[in-house]
């Protein structure tokens, strides 16, 4: 539970014949969340930058409203899987109570358990940011990210997600795409780094998970290397993001406020 690969033994099938084969995956283990002492969350997720995780959900979450509101208490590992308690002010305790999602994620679904259409479809704040972002350094964002994956180059089938900006491209993984961002959104609160001073890039599809949760940081422009749906179009439009998809290559779409993507110079 300690590590995020596990090696495995398996029969491996090719026009060779049949033979063993020693193998890594992906540790995928039950990640509960509390705030206070209150279980709030129970997340399929690699246990992997932790600390980066538990900031990140509480900020994308809304259930605090920034870093200094949160404090990382304990982490503690069980056989059945690990449990994050954290301290958040009582005023931010107190509105949890207001949308309960007792919510049971997996790695394919962060919406998976809530109470009710309304909690699952939270309001979205409105992006001001004027920063643009130029085609080629999107390009060279998507070139360094392809080479900056070590537990999906060691297991395969593993999300990732960036944040470029001036310093650099920050880059978190995980079994779970929502959960790769999670951990870069609280990377990034930790390190002190401005979320609309750069943009995000996802290797999955554009989800409405995906744009609220970075919408709800202030990040103003989201890459995704595949499809967005048209609820995560919707989300980004009304919050005033930029979202583009289908970024591979030369080519990428810009789906919303256009603005910010700027040819190369």
């Amino acid at each position: 539970m300690n590590e995020p690969l596990h090696s495995v033994n398996a029969l491996r099938l090719d026009a060779g014949g049949r033979r063993p084969h020693d193998d890594r995956v992906i540790v995928e283990a039950p990640i509960a969340l509390l705030y206070n002492g209150d279980s709030f969350a129970v997340m399929m997720a690699t246990p992997d930058s932790l600390e980066d995780f538990a900031l990140g959900f509480a900020l994308s979450e809304g259930v605090v409203a920034s870093r200094e509101e949160f404090r990382l208490v304990d982490v503690v590992r069980h056989d059945e899987g690990i449990a994050l308690h954290a301290a958040i002010p009582q005023a931010r305790f107190d509105a949890l109570a207001e949308r309960r999602r007792g919510l049971e994620g997996r790695s394919g679904c962060g919406l998976c358990g809530v109470e009710s259409l309304q909690a699952a479809l939270r309001p979205v704040p409105r992006i001001e940011t004027t920063d643009s972002v130029r085609v080629d350094a999107i390009r060279a964002v998507l070139a360094d990210l392809a080479h900056r994956q070590p537990l999906n180059a060691l297991s395969g089938g593993v999300h990732a997600a960036g944040f470029a900006h001036a310093g650099g491209l920050l880059v978190r993984e995980d079994v779970g795409r929502h959960n790769a961002l999670d951990k870069v959104l609280g990377a990034i609160a930790r390190d002190g780094i401005d979320p609309a001073r750069g943009f995000v890039v996802v290797t999955s599809r554009a989800s409405y998970e995906i744009v609220h949760k970075a919408a709800t940081c202030g990040v103003g422009v989201v890459v995704a290397i595949s499809a967005p749906t048209d609820l995560a179009i919707r989300t980004a439009d009304a919050a005033g993001l930029t979202l583009a998809a289908f970024a591979r290559g030369e080519s990428l779409n810009v789906y919303t406020h256009p603005h910010r993507i700027v040819p190369a110079t």
